[in-house]
């Protein structure tokens, strides 16, 4: 199965000058724990979680109403392509640590693809298993 069959196509996405407390709204808004950041023609410049908002400007107190997203993004990105396998995805998303990968398409995120959307596919239980299995111990220890 390729991703395009169950990525979600309706991005929501933050350009990188946005301040902090626009992508936290948003983030709450949409019900969602990441955002792709964007330049103003479509491509990926980094990601930015509600993790990154918390540790990288809410714990240092910084003023989320003055520091830009790009200040606190993540920039180490992970992307698939829309014709990649599900199976594929759920082994990026278990060695690289992460619940969600954009979706990109000539430089451009295209869609979101979550560990919820491979699960919800229902064809591939061992590698989407593997991946939440190990995405999970890693934040057990984290949290420990």
């Amino acid at each position: 199965m390729k991703l395009r069959e169950i990525m979600t196509g309706q991005v929501v996405r933050i350009r990188p000058e946005e301040p902090v407390g626009v992508a936290a709204r948003m983030l709450a808004q949409y019900n969602i724990g990441a955002l792709p950041v964007c330049s103003r023609d479509g491509r990926l410049r980094g990601m930015v979680t509600d993790r990154d908002i918390v540790l990288r400007c809410v714990a240092p107190e910084a003023d989320p109403k003055s520091v830009p997203v790009k200040e606190i993004m993540s920039r180490r990105l992970a992307a698939v392509a829309p014709g990649d396998d599900v199976r594929q995805a759920a082994r990026l998303m278990a060695r690289r640590q992460i619940r969600r990968l954009p979706v990109v398409a000539d430089g451009k995120v295209v869609g979101m693809v979550s560990l919820g959307d491979l699960a919800q596919c229902g064809r591939y239980e061992m590698e989407i298993s593997r991946a939440l299995t190990d995405i999970s111990s890693v934040v057990q220890k984290l949290s420990e």
